[in-house]
Parts: structure tokens; sequence; C-alpha cells
């Protein structure tokens, strides 16, 4: 018999069912007593073809939930070999999880050993559910299954789970396999997470605490002492999901409490700090970044507002402002290279520092210029934003000798000092002299450079940690403009990291990009198996699986099913009637 991890690639789910054969039919109908078999195979055929319409079996526990409960699995013919590839990387580095750190957190790869660093509830399985589904890697989304149903979400009376990751990956990955799947138990465990998780929010301002013990209700803060914003504003999509799913009017009130008071902050423009007081619900530092701290927040601005069908206007208002704070405000160019990039200031003063957490932005840009209903002028400046950053974000993969990005930049060199421009005063001035060269300050360089000294930037942070915010980008600048560009980067890099980052066990985080051969790191985060494959596979397969105009990815990779609000839940949750495109032409004139 094949291996597991052999024989699962080409699974289907369910199982196929057994036949009789012909002459076991004959035999059995030759024996007197088993001649009324035919009316019972007769019964059991009817009920197995029309049951699912009668009984629906648990499936569609929500009435018009956008998903088919009947797994299709993936013909080979769609599958590019590209994507076969990438299906490959991922049964390779699951089965070593699989066969060293079964049921524990994650894989130390080069050891062999295993670590539960987030709960000790098997997060690569939890996070990695919707990836086995998409890829068609039923036998191991079945055998998942079996560890869901058992798991109890507990923690010792001293113990705490962070809020945050528990959320983004954990209820995250359960939510996203229930509406791909139709598994009734996920959104049965998602429920149950859900709701030992809201203790996180009972503060006097309703800004979560960073962990909660999921069995006593316990809560308690950070190192930093106070909330991060990332923190704060990436839970809005899980719970208002499972608020849908479930009708728990709780799960959208106590999410909903933290853009209120974000609506309502006192700041400077959109210029969201990284730090906040859990009492207060005011700020306590003036860093604005869309880096670590911050990284998520922006998205789930756009993001929820897409997942509720554009019904929310206030997350779409809060998303435009913090957008044209970040143009104006973090975007500089390099003086050699001409490098776009994002930086973070504190008050006035930007650090030049550019973050691999930050190549997460130029994919929301593209989606806000995909989705929203934007002057062509405004879509044009956000559209070259995304596209300068994200050149940048491969340039500092390409640059390297091992073709992996480093994980923190210093966009300044102190041998040779200069200062960035300013992106915003550079576009000015192009359009003021009349666009010459068509090409705006920042996007023109795609010259990958093997010096070290000639790079414009420096690599403060070397280690390539198998993050997906670049190829997340890339498949989303694909996808939303057809330039195959993006799709030829993403290949690129997926070949370093076979080439550089794959060991026997599976895969690890490289110590120094710019050197090899490459030493690792003793570390396979989740996230790997949960968005840098997923977003890999998505790009090469030969079919849009997740349309971005019926799916909303969560900061985990996690596809959510766009849905529309009830009359009874905008009633109850005092959102404004969705008005329809043609009643908003007639008020407007």
């Amino acid at each position: 018999m094949l291996p597991f991890h052999t024989r699962q690639l080409n699974a289907s789910y369910p199982p196929k069912r057994r036949v009789f054969s012909l002459q076991t039919f004959q035999l059995l109908y030759s024996r007197p007593v088993l001649r009324w078999m035919p009316l019972l195979l007769g019964s059991v055929l009817t009920l197995w073809l029309f049951g699912p319409f009668l009984f629906d079996y648990g499936r569609r526990t929500v009435p018009g939930l956008p998903f088919d409960a009947s797994p299709k699995p993936i013909e080979p013919e769609v599958l590019s070999e590209r994507a076969r590839r990438v299906r490959d990387a991922y049964v390779h580095a699951y089965s070593g999880y699989r066969r060293d750190a079964w049921s524990f957190d994650e894989l130390k790869p080069i050891s062999g050993e295993s670590v539960n660093n987030f709960n000790g509830w098997a997060v690569t399985l939890f996070d990695s559910l919707d990836t086995m589904w998409i890829m068609g890697l039923y036998d191991f989304f079945e055998e998942g299954m079996g560890v869901v149903s058992k798991t109890t979400f507990y923690v010792a009376a001293d113990g705490y789970v962070p809020f945050f990751e528990t959320i983004i990956r954990y209820l995250g990955g359960l939510l996203s396999a229930y509406a791909l799947s139709g598994e009734p138990i996920l959104l049965q465990k998602a429920d149950e997470l859900g709701a030992a998780l809201l203790p996180a929010f009972e503060t006097s301002s309703g800004l979560p605490m960073y962990a909660v013990n999921t069995e006593t209700g316990d809560t308690r803060g950070g190192w930093t002492g106070s909330v991060l914003w990332s923190e704060a504003l990436s839970n809005q999509m899980e719970y208002k999901y499972l608020a849908h799913l479930t009708g728990r009017a709780e799960y959208f009130e106590r999410t909903e409490k933290i853009m209120e008071i974000m609506h309502n902050a006192d700041i400077k423009g959109g210029q969201f700090p990284t730090q906040w007081d859990s009492s207060t619900g005011k700020p306590t530092n003036q860093h604005f970044s869309v880096g670590a701290y911050a990284d998520s927040a922006h998205e789930y601005l756009l993001k929820q507002w897409l997942l509720t069908s554009q019904s929310e206007p206030r997350s779409k208002e809060l998303y435009l402002r913090a957008v044209e704070s970040i143009i104006d405000t973090l975007l500089y160019v390099t003086p050699n290279r001409k490098l776009l990039y994002v930086t973070d200031v504190n008050g006035a003063s930007p650090s030049f520092m550019f973050e691999h957490l930050s190549c997460f932005l130029p994919g929301v840009l593209a989606l806000g210029v995909h989705t929203l209903d934007l002057p062509e002028s405004t879509k044009e400046i956000h559209l070259w934003a995304a596209e300068g950053i994200a050149t940048t974000c491969w340039l500092s993969y390409a640059d390297q000798a091992s073709g992996l990005g480093p994980d923190v930049m210093s966009m300044t060199r102190p041998e040779t000092p200069y200062s960035s421009g300013k992106w915003t005063t550079l576009l000015a001035d192009w359009e003021a002299a009349g666009r010459p060269g068509g090409v705006p300050p920042g996007l023109g360089h795609t010259k990958t450079e093997s010096s070290e000294t000639a790079r414009d930037y420096r690599a403060d942070k070397a280690t390539y940690l198998l993050r997906p915010e670049a190829i997340e980008s890339f498949y989303i600048l694909w996808r939303t403009t057809g330039n195959e560009v993006w799709r030829e980067r993403g290949w690129a890099v997926f070949e370093a990291i076979e080439k550089h980052a794959r060991v026997a066990r599976g895969y690890a985080s490289v110590a120094n990009v710019n050197v090899v051969p490459t030493k690792h790191l003793d570390e396979m985060p989740s996230y790997f198996l949960a968005e840098t494959l997923k977003y890999l596979y998505l790009m090469f397969i030969d079919q849009d699986m997740i349309p971005l105009d019926q799916w909303v990815f969560n900061t985990e990779a996690h596809p959510f099913p766009i849905f529309e609000w009830s009359a009874k839940e905008r009633a109850l949750y005092d959102i404004p009637p969705k008005v329809s495109p043609s009643a908003q032409v007639k008020r407007a004139g």
C-alpha cells in the first residue's frame, strides 16, 4: 500500500463507495431468505440520492450560506505544473509535521522536535485546514477533522492564550474551513472558541486585553502595557462572520465597539497610533506605522467592509482616512535606485525602516482600487503606490544571493548617508513638469543589485522567516491587474524557497538571505502552510477558486465568503439599509 502522504494526493472526499459485483448480487438473490434485498437496496439508493435534499444532514446550519457542501476534487487538467509543485511542497511540509510533531503546535524541522508555542492545540493543523481543502488534500482534511472534534480549547488555570493570534489562526481557520466544507463540527468549535475568548473584551473601554484564560475568563496585558492597534482591529472579520452564522449578537457588539472607538478617536487625520490604553480607549503614543503593531489593522478596515457586502460605511471611511495619511506621511523614495517604500514615523520623525511585514500593503491598496468607488485620479495614485512598493519588495528578494527577502531593512547606509525623498513631493514635481518619461517616481527601477553597498538599503535583520506578505501582494496584484509579471516574481520566490529553505523534515527559516549556502533556523511557522503556500498555489492553479468578488481573506489568508446582513440583523445592529447604485444616482440627482 502506498504511504499516506502519497495516497492522499489522488484522494477524493468523501471516500468513494464500494458497489456489489453482479456475481455477488446473483449469489445473494439465489437465497430465498435474501430475496427482499432488492427492495432494501432500492430504498437505500433512494435515501442516498434524495436524502441530502430532504434532511440536509445538518450541513447548511445557516440558510443561504454560500458554500457547496459537496466537495469536488480538483481535476488534473486544471492544475498547472507549478501548482502541482506548490502542492507537493505543502505535502512535504505537513507530512513532516504529521510525522514528527503531531498534536503539537509546530514542527522544529532541523532537530525533528516539536514545540507548543500557540496554546498547544495543534496550531499547524487548525491554521491550514482550509489549505488542505483548497488543494484537494481530503485525506489530510478528514484526519484533521478528527482532531478538531476532540479539541476542548483547554488551558491550565495559570495559563493564557494570546487573543490576537488565537483569533486569526484558530478561529479564522475554523470559520474558513467551515465556509469551504460545510462540516457542522467546525462551526460548533468556532462558536465554542469565540465564546471562550470574549472575556478579553471586558475592559472599561472595550478594547481587548492581550491574553485570556479560556477556562476562567481571567485576562492579562502584554509586555508593552498597552493594547496594540493591530490586536484591537484584527478580530472584526472573524466575530462579525461568527455573529452572522450563529445569531449571537454579543459577537457583533463587542467587536463593533472597537470600531466606534476608532471612529470617535481624537487623532491627526488617519494616523492611528500603534498603542492604546485599555482603560481609557485613547492612544498612548504617537507612532504611526503599517508594520509591526499596526499591519493587519489597516487590512481589516477595508476587508470588514467588503465582507459584509459593503454595508458598513464607517469602516470604509476609516480605511480611506488611514490610506490618505499613509500616502501623505509614510511613503519615501531612495535617491539612487529610486525605490518606493513605506516606513513609519514617531511624531514627525521618520525611521526610514522598511519591514517585510509592510509588504502586505500593496495587496490591500490594489484590492481597494479594485473594489472601491473612487475618483480615477485617486485610483491611479493608490495603484502606483501599490505597484511601486511591491516592486521594492520584489527587489529586496531578487537582490539577495538566496533570492529570499530580509525581514527588516534600513533604507539608508551609514557609510554613504543620504536622505530619501518624500513620495508625494516628488510626485507633485513630476506632475508639474508634465509627467516626463510617463513613469511616476519610484516605479521605474526593476534592475537587481548584487552589490550590498549599491543597494540603497542595509539589511538590519537578514533572516527570511517564511513570511507570506510579499507573495500575498503579488497574488492580489496579479488577480486585480492581470499583469503576469507578478506571477513570474511569485514563481521566482517559490523556487528560492525550494532551493534554500527546504530541508529533510519540511521547510526552515533562513538565517541570512545574502549568504549561500544558507544556514537555517529550527522553526516552521504555521503561517507558512496557512498563507505562503496557499497564496502561491492560488497563483498558479488554472482556475479562480477563491474569486475576490465573492471571498475576503483574513490576515492569516483564511478566506471568508462575502455575506449580506438580513433585515433582522440590520435592525438589531443598527446597520443602515443597503442602497442600490441606481438609488444612489437618484439621490445624488
